[in-house]
């Protein structure tokens, strides 16, 4: 492919002309990208990546199928939803269908946070309610109203940033969080955390509008909510006049395999008020919706304040989302998700058997997080070692990011197309890197003198499991492994920068 400038020039005009606060992976070193397919990104040069990392691209970078729907409707026509159009109600009807019945009712937005924004504005007219609970480390956007309930952002601003109508309950990690795997009932325990806190605030004279979450945290470090916990904040918050708003903009559209929308993980009896959805929906499109109830629409339209969007719902957009629907169906991408997602978590597992660097292995389908700590038994967070190794990653030419309010969590969620073959490579890989971690290190543990000097990595066939198998959630902290003298010799260091990658 043709280049317009050299990598050298790219870079220098970026930082011309491009604003300072918007981060690049690997900024070291950042990759020029020119092209993509599948779950592979090419350089300039022609070097092919790995792309660990993207959850947009869903169904594959370049997919034919999507780019032959917003083609062929784009020769056709392209406006806004004021005219009647088959495309935004046949759409519409489809991406209901994957709900459960009474969520019913679609806007159209552009992005995760137009999402988010307008779901704020829905369950604060519903009741009149202005008041917000949000998970500790929550991330649900860039725009003003949801850096104001996003603790990963707006406790970088200092310790005055939280503002009085926004409520932040502990986040229910059970590895950790406050409650943890060892709790009889973690789910009761974290709910009750909210029920405190909705009583605190009804005694200070203020109401709940609603309880907003990421079904599974990505940003707050792959955490896996336990079963039973939304339902029971959901009893809580709607006692208190309040709205649970669901947040799939990361985890939605099969991702965790068997349930299409990562809420269902919580089982059958739980339905949100307003489901969020974007980043995957449109396959690197940029659209986004929100589904709520025939009610809370009603009541919303009540306000008389017309809401408009101008390209939301556009023909093109929803022929777009349509494909994509229609692809993770005929390619069974939601049972490709259960299969290598449990091939995955499997490698893994062997790793934390084998390398006391990984603390937790724990993830569903293709969204996966492990946790490196420098101490088994204290869990401390092994930052500068999660980020020595996103860089190791990158010079095998695999794409992988860290994150989570320590920056020590691996992150998985790759294109939906990722293969087993793809997942037992990076495994490989990552433990090649971590043995060479240890051996430089020092690092002198009874768990990896015992373990053998190579990784049996399950072969493809022996892991293959058959069409109807269920997605395995996994937990796999296991025993702790306390070591003496820390990771470090005195004369082998990881930098300890804070690198955003």
């Amino acid at each position: 492919m043709e280049e317009r400038y050299s990598k050298a020039e790219t870079l220098a005009l970026r930082r011309k002309h491009i604003g300072p606060s918007c981060k690049m992976f690997f900024a070291k070193d950042p990759l020029k990208i020119v092209r993509a397919q599948g779950q592979y990104m090419f350089d300039e040069k022609g070097e092919k990546y790995l792309d660990c990392i993207n959850n947009v691209a869903h169904v594959g970078h370049s997919h034919p199928e999507v780019i032959k729907a917003a083609t062929k409707q784009m020769e056709l026509l392209n406006t806004n939803s004021r005219f009647l159009h088959d495309n935004l109600v046949h759409y519409a009807q489809r991406l209901t269908a994957t709900l459960p019945k009474k969520l019913s009712v679609c806007y159209f937005v552009n992005s995760g946070s137009e999402a988010n924004d307008l779901a704020l504005r829905l369950a604060r007219q519903y009741h009149g309610h202005q008041d917000v609970i949000t998970l500790e480390n929550a991330y649900h956007g860039h725009v003003t109203s949801l850096i104001d309930i996003s603790p990963y952002k707006f406790n970088q601003l200092g310790k005055d940033s939280k503002k009085e109508f926004v409520h932040v309950a502990p986040s229910p990690d059970i590895y950790r969080g406050k409650y943890r795997e060892d709790d009889p009932d973690p789910a009761s325990a974290y709910a009750e955390e909210v029920k405190k806190i909705i009583e605190e605030t009804q005694k200070n004279g203020r109401k709940i509008a609603a309880f907003i979450a990421e079904s599974m945290q990505s940003c707050g470090g792959q955490v896996i909510p336990p079963v039973g916990y939304f339902q029971k904040v959901a009893e809580y918050v709607r006692a208190a006049g309040g709205v649970f708003i669901a947040d799939e903009v990361q985890v939605g559209f099969g991702r965790v395999g068997k349930h299409f929308w990562a809420f269902q993980l919580q089982g059958e009896d739980f339905v949100p008020d307003i489901v969020t959805m974007g980043k995957p929906i449109g396959n690197g499109h940029p659209m986004s919706c929100v589904v709520t109830t025939r009610e809370i629409a009603e009541s919303f339209g009540a306000s008389g304040l017309e809401y408009f969007n101008t390209f939301g719902g556009n023909p093109v957009s929803c022929a777009i989302g349509l494909a994509v629907l229609e692809i993770i169906e005929k390619e069974d991408l939601q049972g490709n998700a259960t299969r290598v997602g449990n091939y995955l978590l499997e490698l893994l597992a062997e790793q934390k058997e084998k390398h006391p660097l990984v603390g937790d292995i724990r993830g569903v389908g293709l969204f996966v997080g492990v946790d490196l700590v420098k101490d088994q038994e204290k869990r401390t967070p092994a930052t500068a070692e999660a980020l020595h190794l996103i860089y190791k990653l990158k010079e095998h030419h695999i794409l992988l990011s860290a994150d989570g309010p320590h920056r020590n969590i691996l992150k998985f969620k790759p294109p939906m197309c990722f293969t087993m073959e793809d997942a037992k490579h990076v495994v490989e890989t990552l433990d090649e890197l971590l043995t060479e971690m240890e051996e430089a290190t020092g690092m002198k543990t009874e768990k990896n003198a015992s373990a053998n000097a190579e990784c049996k990595i399950k072969t493809t066939e022996e892991s293959s499991q058959p069409e109807g198998a269920n997605e395995t959630i996994g937990h796999m902290n296991g025993a702790a492994c306390r070591q003496e003298d820390g990771l470090y010799s005195k004369n082998h260091s990881l930098p300890s920068e804070r690198i955003r990658t």
